[in-house]
């Protein structure tokens, strides 16, 4: 984070600080994986038909992997040749293909090194030395996690698993005759065993693990949906100097022991090696190992998901990699959130984390919903202003204020006589109000927008007392029931929402504190201040600012009818107003026992998942599809340690802060702490 001068550059020379040590303790890997398909056609048209139909059957493929695969366009491939070639040179890659058709240069000038030379067991590539390994003899039985030490070894190095897939008809022939010459050695071995009246003799255990092996390899083409393919392994990597190079090498070699496989050097084929190893989809060197699709599964190169966006927030550590895990929320197609975890979690020090982040680092607006006043020291110190929502404050909302922008693409009057049908109700009990007071409070909704309306937006925003005495004017039985009943929050003792609003909330970060709210007034409360945050996201639509809003305790909204139907409103339209919706909880089995809090809890992108109770473990398994090994990081968890889950990815994370600093001191809620 930069430094902005604006007094809170201590918090950010603090977090900066806790940022760069967990980066330092993480391997720093960036690892690609790519996919190169070959296949040989007549012609150029065939070859494309074939590839947009491999293109989308990959997409599908990984799609249900809950992950992704696209295809690279001409300067992300020189990209890639030119970050192999020119190691050290990534960030100045700059290609344009029609100046360089105009100048008459090769494209190969742009990503070739300063010379290559090949001796009999490495190579030179400019100022770097390098070697290519291939995997020489498989152990009978590999676990997939030699592919991902070699990826995480750290040093600059290419893995290559060459597949080449074989028809399941001519498969099948292949291992037919390969047992019917098995059996023509067994049946000539007993033959010279008769010949020596050794009737009794057993077939030689060679023989009889032969065909038994190749029986099952039949089986697993015709009964078990598998593929026979060859198959190779070649790796390449880069040192500084011969000796670095050397030490790489015996290192590399003795991963492969660890799990009985051995890597050897490519003796006068350097050459042909690289070629091989790179993403051409050549295959010059003849290593390759007959497998089924099963075993080559292990080889799959698919251990960790990593999530490092451009521009995002921290939000811990990848509890396998060690790396950072940075994530874009506003890239999703949801950036509607949540995060549940038990009591002492660490659910709200997650939450105050995010708020800081978002503070420190971007322009952004932030809106807080605080029931329980924990939020507001946090406020204070990050220059913002703490509204304090209370009968005995002098703050005052308006909750018929219409903003700018307000309701865009839908009617604002009618949302806002929603409000006052779910304000009345509240006041006189659910099931109370007919279709009657409906009628007359839409209609005394209308009459009071009138001269703002015909002024443009210019008159004076009317206010509870003025919507009341327009319902007193109506003749109807129904409207006199409506003004009895709204006297409470409009002239009596709770009518802190029946003037006009008073306070400044052009701040650009603003907690709403409900601490002091009495069970009568709270549903009312949280209407108006979603109302209110409603008009200021409007409002930032259109200055072209983005908006998050924080819930703490966001089950105190799905207690009440009104309250919840609002935020799932907001849920579903926020997103197109430019904000992203957060939400905490530990009261995890209460919501979902509100079939809006499920909707909502299925449709969000992103979710922080700290350690959860029993019987909420097995109901958010069912509802997000999460397997038991993966709920597993949610078991019993410490403080800050659990699932993330962005997208369609699931990364168990921890995320522990240093004690003792500002930023903990603000953040924790743990009375030992403070």
């Amino acid at each position: 984070m930069k430094s902005r001068g604006d007094g809170l550059d201590r918090y950010r020379e603090e977090y900066n600080a806790v940022l760069t040590e967990k980066t330092a303790d993480s391997n720093g890997l960036i690892q690609d994986k790519y996919i190169t398909v070959s296949v040989a056609r007549k012609n150029i048209e065939e070859a494309r038909a074939f590839f947009s139909r491999v293109d989308a059957d990959l997409g599908k493929s990984f799609g249900r992997l809950d992950s992704g695969a696209r295809p690279l366009d001409n300067h992300e491939r020189l990209r890639l040749f030119h970050d192999f070639f020119r190691p050290g040179e990534e960030p100045y890659f700059q290609f344009d293909l029609s100046e360089a058709m105009k100048k008459g240069h090769d494209f190969r000038d742009y990503i070739a090194p300063d010379g290559m030379q090949f001796k009999a067991d490495h190579f030179q590539m400019g100022s770097k030395v390098g070697r290519v390994l291939f995997l020489r003899e498989y152990a009978s039985y590999i676990k997939d996690s030699m592919i991902a030490e070699l990826s995480d070894f750290s040093r600059n190095l290419m893995l290559s698993i060459d597949i080449l897939p074989i028809p399941t008809d001519e498969a099948v022939k292949e291992v037919q005759s390969r047992i019917l010459g098995i059996e023509s050695d067994i049946t000539r071995w007993q033959q010279r065993q008769n010949d020596k009246n050794n009737f009794t003799a057993t077939v030689p255990y060679e023989l009889e693990q032969l065909r038994g092996e190749t029986k099952e390899f039949l089986d697993d083409l015709s009964t078990r949906d598998q593929r026979m393919i060859f198959a190779n392994v070649t790796l390449v990597h880069l040192a500084d100097d011969l000796e670095q190079l050397d030490a790489d090498t015996e290192t590399l070699q003795s991963i492969g022991r660890k799990h009985l496989c051995q890597f050897a050097v490519l003796r006068y084929q350097q050459e042909d090696g690289l070629n091989t190893a790179l993403p051409y989809g050549l295959r010059r060197i003849k290593t390759t190992r007959t497998l089924t699709t099963e075993s080559a599964a292990v080889l799959t190169p698919f251990r960790v998901q990593e999530i490092q966006d451009a521009g995002g927030i921290y939000y811990g550590v990848n509890a396998v990699s060690k790396n950072l895990l940075i994530c874009n929320r506003k890239k999703l197609l949801n950036p509607h959130g949540f995060i549940l975890g038990v009591s002492g979690s660490g659910k709200s020090f997650s939450m105050k984390e995010a708020i800081t982040f978002i503070a420190l680092s971007t322009e952004d607006d932030i809106i807080i919903i605080d029931p329980e006043r924990e939020y507001g020291e946090l406020t204070r110190a990050l220059h913002g202003t703490v509204l304090e929502v209370s009968p005995n404050s002098p703050n005052h909302f308006n909750p018929l204020a219409i903003d700018k922008g307000y309701g865009a693409g839908e009617n604002p009057i009618a949302m806002k006589s929603e409000l006052m049908m779910s304000i009345c109700e509240q006041q006189m009990g659910a099931g109370q109000l007919g279709a009657f007071h409906k009628s007359i409070i839409d209609r005394c909704t209308a009459n009071i927008y009138r001269d703002l309306i015909k002024s443009g937006g210019k008159a004076r925003q009317p206010t509870l007392p003025d919507w009341r005495n327009d319902v007193k004017r109506q003749p109807e039985r129904e409207a006199q029931e409506l003004a009895l009943a709204s006297e409470l929050f409009v002239e009596g003792s709770l009518n802190m929402f029946a003037h006009e609003t008073n306070i400044d909330i052009t701040n650009r970060m603003i907690c709403f504190d409900l601490y002091e709210m009495g069970e009568q007034l709270k549903p009312t409360a949280m209407n108006v201040v979603l109302e209110s945050i409603q008009n200021r996201v409007a409002a930032n639509r259109l200055a072209g600012k983005y908006t998050w809003v924080f819930i703490d305790e966001i089950y105190l909204f799905f207690k009440y009818f009104y309250s919840a139907q609002f935020l799932y409103k907001c849920w579903k339209r926020f997103r197109k107003y430019s904000a992203a919706m957060t939400g905490a909880t530990q009261n995890v089995e209460e919501c979902l026992r509100s079939d809006t809090a499920r909707l909502m809890f299925a449709n969000s992108e992103f979710l922080i998942l700290l350690n959860q109770a029993a019987t909420d473990r097995a109901e958010l398994a069912r509802l997000l599809n999460i397997s038991e090994t993966q709920m597993g990081h949610v078991t019993n968890a410490e403080a800050g340690h659990g699932l993330l889950k962005i997208g369609g990815s699931i990364v168990p994370f921890a995320n522990e802060f240093p004690r003792g600093g500002d930023l903990y001191r603000l953040w924790s809620t743990n009375p030992n702490d403070r």
